[in-house]
């Protein structure tokens, strides 16, 4: 069965401007990476758990803060093409990326060194207008960029 992440695409009004909150991943895989690097708070969850909870679960752990309560808008599914398929929701907020705590992840490094050390699982978050953010963002989530303005447009 192919994997499922859902995630929370966080947006604010700043001086009569959107801004998008998006994460950059940690390790050293993306460690020199931006552009196309960037994502909205993510992760996994399992068949028989609602996505709504996972998505803010993973909020939770990705930034060190629980998501804000409020009115969350479906902005949908898309698949990436590892056929892992990501839904995402999108909720009025505000947080400053100076207080990022995100969790650790374990991985050997360098590879076949035996050497296992601990990478934040996110070590970034910043905001960005929708332009910005549609050349930072992983290419299969802009859709959840523009699914999110058109429904604020309307």
């Amino acid at each position: 069965m192919p994997k499922r992440s859902a995630g929370i695409l966080m947006y604010r009004e700043t001086g009569g401007a959107l801004e998008l909150l998006l994460v950059h991943p940690g390790g050293p895989f993306w460690a020199k990476k931006d552009d196309g690097a960037w994502s909205i708070p993510k992760g996994e969850y399992d068949p028989d758990e609602d996505p709504l909870t996972a998505a803010r679960r993973e909020f939770a752990e990705e930034l060190g803060t629980n998501p804000p309560d409020g009115d969350y808008l479906d902005l949908g599914a898309v698949t990436q093409p590892g056929r892992k398929t990501i839904v995402a929701f999108a909720v009025a907020g505000d947080f400053d990326p100076a207080q990022l705590r995100s969790n650790l992840f374990e991985m050997e490094w360098p590879p076949r060194s035996g050497r296992m050390q601990s990478f934040p699982e996110v070590d970034r978050a910043a905001w960005f207008t929708p332009d910005a953010a549609r050349t930072k963002v992983l290419p299969r989530q802009i859709p959840f960029i523009d699914r999110l303005v058109t429904q604020l447009i309307l």
